[in-house]
């Protein structure tokens, strides 16, 4: 069976990196927009990967144009947008399409293999993957990053060697 770690993934600087770079994290796979009123969650974002990322949480965040246009900018702008405004320090990727026809590989694995399958419904869905690559957790945009929902999750998931 194919797990998270089998796949490849552009960074936001053009790099190929291979996914079984992150074998034994707990990941938090994000898509993002800047345009979007869930566009603030970058803050909590940033807040939780500086409190989890001792015990080995990596956050990856894939920006797309899929919700409302809401992406509109080059990978460049996107990369300034967070820096300026968010100080986001946890990993970006290349834009990507999280559904439709061109939908990437990895959120035609996320979307496949969650307990809750289909399409991404908007901007800032999570996905928890556990540090062996496999989906254990689904959280839809309205699930902030320090909810509680998703912080008892994370912690679960940091509990398992």
């Amino acid at each position: 069976m194919t797990t998270f770690h089998d796949l490849t993934a552009t960074t936001a600087g053009g790099e190929t990196r291979s996914l079984s770079d992150y074998k034994g994290h707990v990941l938090l796979i994000v898509n993002v927009a800047s345009k979007c009123g869930f566009t603030p969650q970058y803050e909590g974002l940033e807040k939780l990967y500086q409190s989890y990322k001792d015990q080995g949480l990596r956050i990856l965040a894939f920006p797309s144009n899929d919700y409302g246009a809401q992406e509109p900018g080059t990978i460049a702008e996107v990369q300034e947008f967070c820096k300026v405004n968010y100080g986001v320090t946890f990993d970006l990727f290349d834009k990507v399409h999280a559904k439709g026809a061109d939908q990437h590989p990895v959120y035609q694995f996320l979307t496949q293999n969650a307990a809750e399958t289909g399409d991404v419904q908007w901007n800032f869905e999570k996905f928890l993957i556990a540090r062996d690559g496999r989906v254990i957790g689904r959280f839809g945009s309205r699930v902030a990053p320090l909810d509680g929902e998703l912080t008892n999750a994370i912690e679960k998931a940091l509990a398992v060697e």
